[in-house]
């Protein structure tokens, strides 16, 4: 029952998010909202699916790939925020639309 509650949590997470990168003009925050719901999603979706494995070598399985994705998801939206100012792509100013 609680993994179904964790799964309706992520969606709400993603439809959230989807929001979230609809309404910023700017290249670097449509990056955070991303990268933020994102890690929030797959980190109640996995949690979803260890629970629901219970203990076994499947849910050990599904926490080492966790890992993996907490570490190479904020790497990954940062190079591609770097490649981007290296490129000349600028923030929004304010006051500019």
């Amino acid at each position: 029952m609680i993994y179904k509650l964790l799964f309706i949590l992520s969606w709400i997470y993603i439809i959230f998010g989807i929001i979230g990168i609809f309404s910023f003009n700017d290249i670097y925050s449509r990056l955070l909202t991303s990268s933020k719901i994102d890690t929030a999603a797959l980190l109640t979706i996995f949690f979803a699916l260890i629970i629901k494995c219970g203990f076994s070598t499947m849910s050990i399985k599904l926490f080492l790939i966790l890992l993996f994705i907490i570490i190479t998801g904020p790497v990954a939206n940062h190079i591609i925020a770097r490649s981007a100012y290296l490129n000349g792509i600028e923030s929004m100013k304010e006051g500019k639309k």
